[in-house]
C-alpha cells in the first residue's frame, strides 16, 4: 500500500511538473507571439505610411482604366478574372522557363564540348599523319607557313566524314581566323583567301550583335553565354570566343540565325605538336534547341488549356452558386425597396449552410423585421392619433361648455378639467416621443456591466421619499447569493432604470394608502429576477397580457387619477426587457400562496415556471399584483445580444 501511495504521489508530482512546464512554455510562446504581432503591426503601419502616398495614385489610376472598370462591373467577371490571372502568370512563367531554361542549353554545351575535343584531336592527328606522309611542308616549301596553319585540302574532305552521323555543323579556322573548312559548305580551291602574317582582316567587319541578340542575352538570366549573330564566311576572330579558342581556351557561345533560330556552339582549339594551329567551332543545327523547347511548350500549352477549361468551369460553378444568388438577392432588395409586399417573393436559399444561405436568412429576417416595423409604425401612428384626439376632444368640449356656466364654481371645475386633459395630453406626447426614440437608443447605445443591486437601491430610496407623502412604503429585499457579482447583468443602465421606474410608478398608483410596494432581487442559475409587488386590487385574468399593449389603460379602482398615465409605460418596459434578451410578465398574489396562470413572452405560463397551482376558489380575491422581470446574468448573456437590438416593435 505504501509503495502504491508513493507511486501515485510521484505520478502526481510528475504530472504537476509537466503541466507547469507546458504552461511556462505556452506563456513564452504567447509572449513572443504578442511581440511578433505588435512588431508586424508597427512594421505594417510604417511601410503603409511610406508606400501609401505612392500606391494610392497608382490604385486610383488602375481602377479608372477601362479593363478594371469592365472586370469590376459584375461579380462573375471578377471571379473569371481572378481565376485566370493566376493561370496567365503561371503560363508566362513556364513559357519563360521553357524558352530560356539553362538545363537544356547546358546539356547541349556539355555534349558539344566533349564531341569537339574528340574532333579537334582527330583533325590534329590527321593533319600530323598527312604531313608525315607528304613530308614536312616547312622543308618542302619554305612559304607554306605563310599560307595556312592547317591545310584545307586535308581538312575539307575530312570534316564531313567526322560529322556524318550527327546533325551538328563544324567549322575550322586557322590561327588567323580564316575559315578553311565548313561541313555544310563546299570550300573550293581559290575561295579561301589567307591572311599574311601581320596582315589585317580583309573585308568590312560584320556586326556580331544587334538589339535582338542583346534582348535574348538579357532574358537568359541564369546563363553566362554570350549571344551573337551568325556571320557566315566572315573571319572567325570577329567572335571573341573563337579568338580565345585560337589562344588555347575552349569557350561556349550562342548564335542567332537569320530566322532568329538559336545555335549553341563550342569553340575548341586544335593543338598540333603542343602548338595551337587552328580552332574548331562545333554548332548545333539551327532551331534544334527551339524545336525541343517548342515541343515542351506545346505540352505545357495543352496542360494550360486544360487548366483554363477547369478554371472557367470553376468560375461558372462559382457564378451559379455565388454570383447568381447574390444577384437575385440584390434584385429582391430593389423590389422590396419599391414594394414591401414583394417580401414574400424572397429567393429560397435557406437550405444552404454557407455564407449565401446566411445572407438569405439575414435578408429574410431583415425583411420581416422591416415589415413588422412598417405595420407597427402604421398602427402606432393610428393609435397616437386616436389617443391624442381623446384629450383634445374632451378639452375642446369642456372649453365650449364654458359659455354655458352660470356660477364661478362651475367655471373653476371646467377649467380644472381642461387642465387635467392638457396634463394628460402633455404626458401622452412625452411618452410617445420616448417610445419613438426607443428603438434607435437601444440600437446605438453600448452595453455595459450593470449592478441591479445598486440600481434597485438607488430607485427604491428615491421612490421611498416620494411615497412617504402618500403614506405608502417602498422596501427592497435582496436574496443572499453564493457568488460575488451575482446580480450583475449586461445592458444599458438608463433603460433598466426606466423599466424599474415604470414598474414602481405603476405599483404605487395601485397601492392604497398605508400599503407597501416590495422590490425583490432573486438569483437563478443563469438569470436574475427583478420582482415588483404591490398591494392593489390585482389584475383580471383576461387583462394580464393586455396591460402590455400600447395605450391600454387598466384602472379598476379610483386609486389613480385619469391623467396620471398614458398606457405606454408597460409596453415600453417590455420592449426594453426583450431587447436585453429577457422576459417580463404579470401575475396576481393570492392569499394561499398560489399564482394566477398568465402568459409569458416565450409562451410558458407562470404556473409552469413556478410549479404552483391556480387558486382553488374563484371567489378568492388577490392580495395584489406582481411584475417579474427575468434577465440573463452577465456570464450567461448571449454573444448575439447586441445584434438583436434593432428588432421591430
Amino acid at each position: 500500500m505504501a509503495i502504491e501511495t508513493d507511486g501515485k504521489a510521484i505520478a502526481r508530482q510528475y504530472w504537476a511538473t509537466t503541466v507547469s512546464r507546458v504552461r511556462a512554455v505556452w506563456a513564452v510562446v504567447c509572449q513572443y507571439a504578442g511581440r511578433s504581432a505588435e512588431f508586424y503591426s508597427q512594421w505594417h503601419d510604417r511601410i503603409g505610411a511610406v508606400l501609401d502616398p505612392y500606391l494610392q495614385p497608382v490604385g486610383r489610376f488602375v481602377r479608372k482604366t477601362w479593363l478594371m472598370r469592365f472586370i469590376s462591373r459584375t461579380l462573375l467577371r471578377r471571379i473569371v478574372a481572378s481565376n485566370l490571372l493566376g493561370l496567365v502568370i503561371l503560363l508566362m512563367g513556364l513559357t519563360y522557363l521553357i524558352q530560356f531554361n539553362s538545363w537544356l542549353i547546358d546539356a547541349k554545351i556539355d555534349h558539344l564540348r566533349a564531341q569537339s575535343h574528340i574532333l579537334a584531336a582527330a583533325i590534329a592527328s590527321k593533319a600530323d599523319v598527312s604531313n608525315g606522309r607528304g613530308g614536312d611542308p616547312l622543308q618542302d616549301d619554305p612559304f607554306a607557313a605563310l599560307e595556312f596553319s592547317i591545310q584545307p585540302d586535308i581538312i575539307v574532305p575530312l570534316l564531313p566524314k567526322l560529322l556524318k552521323q550527327t546533325t551538328n555543323r563544324g567549322r575550322v579556322y586557322d590561327v588567323s581566323g580564316v575559315l578553311v573548312a565548313d561541313s555544310e559548305r563546299i570550300m573550293r580551291p581559290g575561295s579561301i583567301i589567307p591572311i599574311q602574317p601581320g596582315g589585317k582582316l580583309l573585308g568590312r567587319k560584320p556586326k556580331t550583335e544587334n538589339n535582338w541578340t542583346r534582348l535574348v542575352e538579357w532574358l537568359m538570366i541564369s546563363s553566362d553565354l554570350r549571344v551573337y549573330k551568325e556571320i557566315g564566311l566572315a573571319n572567325g576572330r570577329f567572335y571573341p570566343e573563337v579568338k580565345e579558342a585560337l589562344e588555347g581556351k575552349t569557350t561556349a557561345l550562342m548564335m542567332l540565325a537569320r530566322k532568329r533560330q538559336r545555335i549553341v556552339s563550342v569553340a575548341t582549339p586544335i593543338v598540333r605538336g603542343g602548338k595551337v594551329s587552328g580552332a574548331l567551332l562545333l554548332s548545333t543545327a539551327p532551331g534544334a534547341v527551339d524545336d525541343v523547347q517548342a515541343a515542351e511548350l506545346f505540352a505545357v500549352l495543352v496542360l494550360v488549356f486544360g487548366a483554363a477549361a477547369a478554371a472557367l468551369l470553376a468560375s461558372y460553378l462559382l457564378a451559379r452558386t455565388v454570383a447568381e444568388p447574390v444577384r437575385q438577392l440584390s434584385q429582391y432588395a430593389n423590389e422590396v425597396t419599391h414594394d414591401i409586399q414583394a417580401a414574400k417573393d424572397l429567393p429560397r436559399f435557406d437550405e444552404r449552410a454557407d455564407e449565401v444561405g446566411q445572407l438569405a436568412r439575414s435578408f429574410s429576417l431583415m425583411t420581416r423585421a422591416l415589415y413588422r416595423r412598417i405595420e407597427a409604425s402604421e398602427k402606432f401612428a393610428a393609435d397616437v392619433a386616436h389617443e391624442l384626439k381623446n384629450p383634445l376632444t374632451a378639452a375642446r368640449s369642456t372649453a365650449e361648455s364654458l359659455i354655458y356656466v352660470k356660477t364661478d364654481q362651475q367655471r373653476d371645475e371646467f377649467i380644472e378639467q381642461i387642465q387635467l386633459e392638457l396634463k394628460r395630453l402633455n404626458m401622452l406626447i412625452s411618452d410617445v416621443a420616448d417610445a419613438s426614440r426607443l428603438d434607435a437608443d437601444l440600437a446605438l447605445q453600448r452595453f455595459e456591466t450593470i449592478s441591479l443591486e445598486a440600481v434597485a437601491d438607488e430607485l427604491v430610496t428615491m421612490f421611498r421619499d416620494l411615497a412617504s407623502g402618500d403614506n405608502k412604503r417602498v422596501k427592497l429585499s435582496i436574496e443572499p447569493a453564493s457568488r460575488q457579482a451575482a446580480y450583475q447583468i449586461s445592458g444599458q443602465n438608463g433603460r433598466i432604470e426606466q423599466v424599474l421606474t415604470n414598474l414602481l410608478s405603476n405599483a404605487l398608483s395601485f397601492t392604497p394608502e398605508g400599503g407597501t410596494v416590495t422590490v425583490l432581487l432573486r438569483r437563478l442559475p443563469s438569470h436574475v429576477d427583478l420582482i415588483v409587488e404591490d398591494q392593489g386590487p390585482g389584475i383580471d385574468p383576461e387583462n394580464i397580457e393586455k396591460i402590455f399593449t400600447r395605450f391600454y389603460t387598466y384602472r379598476p379602482t379610483a386609486n389613480s387619477s385619469r391623467g396620471g398615465n398614458s398606457g405606454l409605460g408597460l409596453a415600453i418596459s417590455r420592449e426594453i426587457v426583450e431587447a436585453h434578451e429577457g422576459r417580463v410578465w404579470a401575475e396576481n398574489i393570492w392569499p394561499s400562496g398560489t399564482r394566477e396562470v398568465s402568459g409569458h413572452a416565450n409562451g410558458q405560463s407562470s404556473e409552469q415556471a413556478s410549479g404552483q397551482a391556480s387558486p382553488e376558489s374563484s371567489e378568492e380575491k388577490p392580495l395584489g399584483a406582481r411584475f417579474v422581470v427575468r434577465l440573463p446574468a452577465e456570464q450567461a448573456t448571449s454573444s448575439t445580444l447586441r445584434g438583436r437590438l434593432s428588432g421591430g416593435r
